[in-house]
């Protein structure tokens, strides 16, 4: 299959161009809400409107509705472009818009600190009066102190201190070496424990604890720009399975430069949570199959083990713990049965069925959490020793917030579109509206209740037609896809309209259901996901039977995208044509911490990263495959569709392959992002029509 003679006259681009130009109509909505400690203000970021990519902060007055400007990027005439630390660090957080990427505050949040375009700025957020302050450049991750009289930060992998009024600017700890930096987090931890900082002010802002880390024992390597062959490539340390981490160490660092190493041998580190109960960091071994929470002496660095949890697949992560109520109480989770479960001083809080997914919050002895006992929602609850788990949210949905002073931020998306409230009051959104969108199909299919969605191009009659079915998978570990919420189905809409019935469906090994769903995919990532895909598919034609199963495409990107590419090469008797964006491909090439984490290490379990591998299927391709990678993605490199494609083409299998140059994991640019989903779709209809098999 080539693109010669593909067409995409006549299909129309608006609704992709348009979803791209409002970052899937996300521009102009309120973001990282957080309340002020007395309940009297909020805080956010959010453009003036809805294609307007440059984040503002604002703040609202509880009392009065009135909302304030506190900082304007381009009011405040912050000079020069973003620094390229600051663009990595953007991407490794899924972040397309420009101006203020984040804010942090001081306990009372009376100041606000940020960077732009590499500069440190203070904005106090009861006058709204911003500054910038002569801190070194580049700035990335200013953090302030909890009495608001400092702020760290980090420049060129050094750890500074700065007062908040711009005097006395001081290093804390210097690098020895390009390889080596102070107060930031490795790849793994940024790219898969998701954890974006690297050090944390002691509750007296008297200390700072932070993570040294090492990356000269990582193989490098280089991302090219062929569109610009003048350019040199770019030097990346990058651990894939089975090879050297970084080495990551733990020191408590004086104001005054006296510095304490904290002894922690495991191989990663987690988190680290300091309050006035105590200070903690968690840590994992290599395998992943033991995580530790380890309570530190701030004196001495000494360090005394509290709890530790094992599990013979792997043991996870769960933003927001550890944590401590304002009584001491040490939160954290038991992973029980089929259930994740909050627990305090080691007893469950939660009912068995309500899977709690982070905590948000913890005020006074009120915790704040994200759990549901439905996998398609995310409600909020509250728990606290005096009411027992309670129910904020109900209405199917997708709900986050902040909790603070009493006063709980909402941030609300379901099927009919989103909100954001305080207390009893609306912060108003900007948003552009998006079409309409007639309401998905969704179901619980099989008897593995794998919960499934199916979407019909708008004024569909039914049994007017017969369709192409459209599988839009993801099927990866990090993310699930059948939500609650209109965001999740917009493109796949698009794609309906188009001619398609789109199903969409959530296999084992995704989210949302729990630990024991969680680990069935444990040494093999690929077998069940497409199994239970198959399955999805037969139960919605049988549901409805509209969809004709003798047309089936299939698409996706990143996990996605592997599915997608797996399906054809595995099971071409059930889909017909694929589109695979960023595929990985060789799953010996994808980073040490996600990998090892389902498949172990390589060189143990050589024949699980064999079977969740695709390199080998090759000479079985006999559907129309295209192939689309980020020639700049530095998460899924570009090696992986690059290796697929020779073994494509030393078993003389016809395929496509679509580069992108410039581009990283996620496409950005308009025109470029809204013209590739016509180009999916018109290689899709035109594979489809007829089905046949490859010469």
């Amino acid at each position: 299959m080539s693109f010669r003679g593909l067409q995409t006259e006549g299909m129309d681009a608006s609704f992709p161009r348009l979803l791209h130009r409002t970052h899937g109509f996300t521009l102009g909505r309120p973001a990282s809400g957080t309340v002020s400690p007395d309940g009297r203000r909020a805080l956010f970021l959010r453009t003036r409107g809805g294609e307007d990519p440059v984040q503002c902060l604002w703040s609202f007055d509880l009392a009065s509705g009135a909302e304030t400007l506190l900082a304007d990027p381009l009011l405040g005439g912050a000079p020069g472009e973003m620094s390229d630390q600051e663009r990595i660090r953007r991407a490794r957080e899924r972040d397309l818009t420009a101006g203020i990427a984040g804010y942090t505050t001081d306990t009372a949040a009376r100041l606000a600190a940020f960077t732009l375009n590499g500069r440190l700025y203070v904005t106090d957020t009861a006058t709204g009066v911003s500054a910038e302050l002569p801190a070194q450049t580049p700035v990335e991750d200013p953090r302030l102190a909890p009495s608001g009289e400092l702020i760290g930060y980090v420049c060129d992998g050094a750890l500074r201190v700065i007062g908040a009024d711009g005097k006395d600017d001081r290093l804390l700890a210097a690098p020895h070496g390009s390889d080596v930096s102070w107060g930031l987090p490795e790849h793994v931890a940024a790219e898969s424990m998701d954890r974006h900082r690297g050090f944390w002010w002691s509750p007296a802002s008297d200390r700072i604890i932070a993570a040294r880390v090492d990356n000269s024992p990582i193989q490098i390597w280089y991302i090219g720009d062929p569109a610009h062959p003048a350019t040199p490539p770019r030097a990346v340390r990058y651990p894939v399975a089975g090879t050297a981490n970084a080495e990551v160490g733990l020191w408590l660092l004086a104001l005054d430069g006296r510095r304490t190493r904290v002894d922690l041998a495991d191989e990663y580190l987690t988190t680290v949570t300091w309050d006035d109960t105590a200070l903690l960091a968690v840590t994992q071994n290599r395998p992943q199959t033991v995580m530790r929470i380890h309570e530190i002496d701030p004196a001495t660095g000494a360090t005394t083990v509290l709890r530790e949890d094992s599990d013979p697949a792997w043991t996870t992560i769960v933003a927001g713990l550890p944590a401590h109520t304002a009584d001491g109480a040490l939160l954290w989770y038991a992973d029980d049965g089929d259930t994740r479960r909050l627990t305090a001083d080691g007893r469950p809080v939660t009912p068995p069925g309500l899977q709690v997914f982070d905590v948000l919050g913890v005020d006074g002895d009120t915790v704040l959490l994200s759990a549901s006992a439905e996998p398609t929602e995310r409600h909020l609850w509250t728990w606290s020793p005096r009411t027992g788990p309670i129910a904020l949210t109900e209405a199917p949905g997708l709900y986050g917030g902040s909790l603070a002073g009493g006063v709980t931020l909402v941030q609300a998306r379901d099927l009919n579109g989103d909100r954001t409230t305080v207390g009893d009051r609306t912060i108003a959104s900007h948003a552009t509206r998006p079409p309409e969108l007639p309401p998905p199909d969704l179901f619980a299919a099989g008897e593995r209740g794998l919960r499934t969605a199916v979407l019909f191009p708008a004024g569909h009659v039914p049994g007017s037609a017969r369709l192409p079915v459209l599988m839009d998978p993801y099927g990866g570990s990090a993310a699930q896809r059948v939500l609650a919420a209109a965001d999740w189905y917009r493109t796949s809409q698009w794609f309906a309209d188009q001619g398609f019935a789109v199903v969409i469906a959530d296999g084992r090994g995704t989210p949302g259901r729990g630990p024991r769903w969680e680990r069935t995919i444990h040494h093999d990532k690929r077998g069940v996901v497409l199994l239970d895909q198959i399955d999805a598919l037969h139960a919605a034609a049988q549901r409805h039977p509209d969809l004709d199963l003798a047309r089936v495409a299939v698409r996706g990107w990143s996990a996605g995208g592997t599915l997608a590419a797996m399906a054809v090469l595995r099971r071409p008797d059930i889909f017909h044509a694929a589109v695979a964006g960023a595929p990985a491909t060789d799953e010996r090439l994808y980073d040490t911490h996600w990998q090892e984490r389902y498949l172990g290490l390589p060189q143990d379990d050589p024949a699980a990263y064999d079977r969740s591998s695709l390199i080998a299927d090759a000479p079985n391709l006999r559907r129309p495959l295209l192939l689309i990678h980020g020639l700049a993605d530095d998460n899924v490199f570009p090696v992986h569709t690059l290796r697929l494609s020779a073994a494509l083409l030393a078993a003389g299998r016809p395929h496509s392959v679509l580069p992108l140059p410039g581009a990283g994991h996620l496409v950005a640019g308009t025109d470029i992002a809204a013209n590739l989903l016509v180009l999916q779709a018109r290689f899709l209809l035109d594979a489809l029509s007829p089905v046949r098999d490859l010469a």
